[in-house]
């Protein structure tokens, strides 16, 4: 591969406060053969003007202002717009480090069949940033098996291989709406070499107006229901179809049917193969975890004190979680007080984990 054209695909909508950011950070890349497609969808703040902006100062970006559609919509059109021979995505949220496109292309060139590659991430609270660790799951071996549990990548890490990837596969499927990014990530792993980065290359912005936070609820349902396709094909439990019933409504039942689905779940996997069987148990725990957290957030610990005995998984949360479910089983309103404090505990403790982002990045917010 020569030194190949990369688009960088950057949605937009209402992101007035971090747009200039995002885009600097995307302008100022180590490589050099760059095109933003930007795209606002509809915005009703001054995002388009700023695009404009940038757009006069260093040309390289091509804008499409329109009402609004959605973000899949806005991706499949990017798509279609890109002209590069790798195509990256960014939010207009997040902040590519310098070295970030540069460090991909690499993959690329030394790897031609590569398909898909991602990277790993700090996380930017505010003015400050928390750094990544690389996390051992996220071997060669093992992406496939990982891609059928959980979003293997943070979306705004991606570059996607256009000479690898067909282009009718290399789209975003309506039907996951909130979960489009897991959905094409199984696909594309499941034929192609994916490839993790396991260090930081993006400062990922988590603040209150974000996808995935306002649209939690809606993320969770698309996920849980792309899991229970996976292990449908895949043979991997008794009855996949209650991870869609769970997802729709926690009740004693739907719980019950849970724990017998992750029970199940393991039984098979550790039936595998020893040189596949790492990322199946690795994707099983990831979906016992993402169960509880959903039925921990309903804040009813009578049900989370249900769904742990029933999975057996007692050992696997923090004790001071341990004592207040153990006891909010029998006096809710005692462990609510203690989850409460529980996560003041834990803000606490990302704070003073955390460092100032004037350490690792200029006064206007870029690395």
């Amino acid at each position: 591969m020569t030194v190949p054209l990369v688009s960088v695909l950057l949605p937009v909508y209402n992101a007035e406060p971090y747009l200039g950011a995002a885009l600097e950070s995307i302008l100022r890349q180590d490589h050099k053969r760059l095109e933003i497609i930007a795209i606002d969808d509809g915005s009703r703040d001054r995002s388009l003007e700023i695009m404009r902006r940038y757009q006069q100062a260093y040309g390289r970006i091509t804008i499409v202002s329109r009402e609004n559609r959605g973000l899949i919509a806005t991706l499949n059109e990017g798509l279609a717009l890109a002209k590069g021979d790798l195509i990256a995505r960014m939010d207009a949220d997040d902040i590519s480090y310098p070295s970030r496109l540069s460090r991909q292309v690499s993959s690329f060139v030394e790897q031609p069949e590569l398909a898909l590659c991602g990277t790993g991430i700090d996380t930017l609270l505010g003015d400050r940033i928390i750094r990544g660790t690389p996390n051992p799951i996220y071997q060669p071996a093992s992406l496939r098996a990982l891609s059928k549990f959980f979003t293997i990548f943070i979306h705004s890490t991606v570059v996607y291989n256009r000479h690898v990837i067909p282009q009718d596969m290399l789209s975003y499927d309506a039907h996951y709406v909130h979960a489009e990014d897991f959905d094409l990530f199984r696909r594309v792993t499941d034929r192609y070499p994916a490839k993790m980065i396991d260090e930081a290359l993006i400062a990922y912005r988590i603040h209150g107006n974000s996808v995935t936070n306002t649209h939690k609820r809606q993320m969770r349902r698309t996920h849980l229901a792309i899991v229970a396709e996976n292990l449908e094909r895949e043979g991997l439990c008794h009855n996949p179809g209650v991870l869609n019933d769970i997802g729709l409504a926690l009740t004693p039942e739907t719980i019950q049917q849970a724990a017998g689905c992750i029970r199940s779940l393991e039984e098979r996997v550790s039936a595998l193969p020893p040189q596949t069987r790492a990322g199946y148990e690795a994707g099983a725990l990831n979906l016992f975890y993402f169960l509880y957290q959903l039925v921990s957030d309903e804040r009813r610990p009578e049900l989370t004190h249900a769904f742990l005995t029933q999975t057996d998984k007692w050992g696997l949360i923090r004790r001071r979680e341990r004592y207040g479910l153990i006891t909010g089983a029998r006096a809710p309103w005692c462990s609510r007080l203690s989850l409460a404090a529980t996560s003041r505990l834990d803000a606490l403790s990302r704070y003073l984990r955390s460092v100032p982002a004037a350490s690792v990045l200029p006064a206007e917010g870029m690395h």
